[in-house]
């Protein structure tokens, strides 16, 4: 199944269910009127178990052709959000080690003494995710505003002390995550010792939630087995194998479950897609940045600019099929301090 969200003047919008040709979409609470639970996405994963056979039996419907033409809505024209609008929880790993070591090497940081056993994860914005064609708002250039593409997975509710292998039977759908840095923030912000904020603004989603089913063969592992898509102004930047994690989607869920339980609709990053060879590029400035430091003696690829143009999408291998959708942006100066 696949989901997405359509503005109706609520902060977590209208939920749709999507025709596997990304196309149409009908609206589940106008089939489905009396069930609460398809209000919206989180709602929908608060009452999984609740709500999924009415979900499948109106999927099955749109598969097949069998509902009616005035319920099929044109995505072409449907202006849509986030595939969640806003959650609970937004905690994001850093599963890819080589990403881990390029971004400590830039900014002067020791690799934390067990980086390979224990992985890397920190809470970030969740009240409101940017919509996949909203500008990147920038306060000032001097930020240094970077993209980071990233999957991401929504779980139902996870239980204190869940272990890894009853973690990965809790991820319900996967998506995408711009998560947005401020490069220039982080090291001052991180030389206080209490983590990330300023530095982590806003992030933006897909326009579609998937299944695991939708992305058999290449759901294996509890990782997604397929490159990542990124373009920095129409110009191929990076091509990832996002398969690649040194730590599985349900290892990282368990190590953010060993002291709380996650609500359901908790949204978990993978970190910024990184693999160590040259010719996969990659999935934000701040490496190919660190990478040209290694090779000329200085950076050379400027942080994001007003009017720049990030794309970031993970394709089928077979029919070209954008899978969860793009992310689109345009980087936007903000006017309004």
């Amino acid at each position: 199944m696949i989901f997405a969200s359509a503005r109706n003047g609520h902060p977590d919008g209208e939920l749709l269910l999507v025709h596997p040709n990304r196309l149409q979409a009908v609206s589940l609470q106008k089939l489905l009127p009396n069930l609460e639970a398809v209000r919206h996405l989180r709602t929908l994963l608060e009452n999984w178990s609740l709500a999924l056979p009415y979900v499948q039996e109106i999927d099955d419907q749109l598969r097949r052709s069998q509902i009616s033409q005035v319920h099929i809505l044109d995505l072409r024209q449907c202006c849509l959000m986030a595939c969640m609008p806003r959650t609970w929880l937004f905690a994001d790993g850093s599963a890819f080690l080589h990403h881990i070591k390029l971004v400590r090497k830039a900014r002067g940081a020791e690799m934390p003494p067990n980086f390979l056993s224990v992985p890397l994860i920190y809470q970030g914005e969740s009240g409101h995710f940017l919509g996949p064609q909203d500008p990147i708002p920038q306060r000032d250039e001097s930020d240094g505003t970077d993209f980071e593409g990233e999957i991401g997975v929504f779980t139902d509710y996870v239980p204190l002390g869940c272990n890894a292998e009853k973690a990965g039977n809790l991820i319900r759908l996967v998506t995408l995550i711009n998560d947005i840095s401020l490069r220039h923030l982080i090291p001052s912000e991180l030389a206080m010792g209490f983590g990330f904020f300023v530095s982590k603004p806003q992030s933006a989603l897909a326009p579609f939630a998937v299944t695991l089913d939708e992305l058999h063969p290449f759901w294996r592992d509890h990782r997604l087995h397929l490159p990542l898509r990124v373009t920095l102004n129409g110009e191929r930047f990076g091509q990832a194998d996002a398969g690649r994690m040194h730590f599985s989607f349900a290892q990282i869920i368990a190590h953010a479950a060993q002291t709380r339980p996650l609500v359901a609709g908790t949204l978990i990053g993978s970190g910024t897609v990184s693999n160590e060879e040259p010719d996969k590029g990659f999935s934000c400035i701040v490496e190919k940045r660190t990478q040209e430091q290694l090779l000329h003696g200085q950076p050379l690829t400027p942080y994001l600019r007003q009017g720049d143009r990030v794309r970031i999408e993970v394709l089928a291998p077979e029919g070209n099929v954008s899978l969860f959708g793009a992310i689109d942006q345009v980087v936007q100066k903000l006017t309004n301090f």
